[in-house]
């Protein structure tokens, strides 16, 4: 087989999985693993801001190539933003983990994107070309902008937040907080 240097937005998530796992590592996060995964995270993390950054309208396409000699470039089919929450989802957890504020500014960036090329008069819509600041949003919100991408959004500016995925909180896959089992049997006892 060849390797198709392409990056699905999809694949955003793997930044925030690898850091928990970087932080969860058995030997510690001062491990050689632990370390190797965190870098890894925060540079597919990375890559997946720049994928918003790198659009006229600062909203990422479904995905991108890789091309020897060129930078980034979007595929030619994918120009299209479906709302996804893959990249907004590693941002609140590298910020969980880190506290670097950069991943709060990433995501308040993306928020004032979402807000200037995707909101209609009463919700959200998918955008068809992202390369194409004039383009409005299509009559259509998947189900998923409301309960993730909007979520963590919010999350990651929330000051206040009690939710601590290390230790209180797990997130089931449409983001939605819940308290460690653990923590639920003792509360009930």
């Amino acid at each position: 087989g060849s390797l198709d240097h392409k990056m699905d937005h999809l694949v955003c998530f793997m930044g925030g999985s690898l850091a928990l796992g970087a932080y969860t590592n058995p030997d510690g996060l001062d491990s050689p693993k632990a370390q190797r995964d965190l870098k890894l995270a925060k540079a597919v993390t990375y890559t997946c801001y720049q994928m918003y950054a790198r659009q006229p309208t600062g909203i990422a396409p479904e995905y991108v190539r890789f091309v020897k000699g060129r930078d980034m470039e979007t595929g030619s089919n994918a120009r299209f933003y479906i709302l996804r929450p893959e990249t907004v989802e590693s941002l609140f957890i590298l910020y969980q983990l880190t506290g670097d504020p950069v991943y709060r500014e990433w995501g308040w960036e993306i928020f004032q994107a979402i807000e200037k090329h995707c909101r209609t008069e009463i919700a959200y819509g998918s955008l068809p070309d992202v390369g194409r600041t004039t383009v409005k949003p299509e009559d259509r919100m998947e189900s998923f902008f409301l309960a993730e991408t909007m979520k963590y959004l919010y999350l990651l500016q929330d000051p206040d937040t009690p939710i601590d995925i290390l230790n209180t909180h797990v997130f089931n896959t449409e983001a939605h907080p819940l308290k460690k089992l653990e923590l639920v049997k003792q509360r009930l006892n």
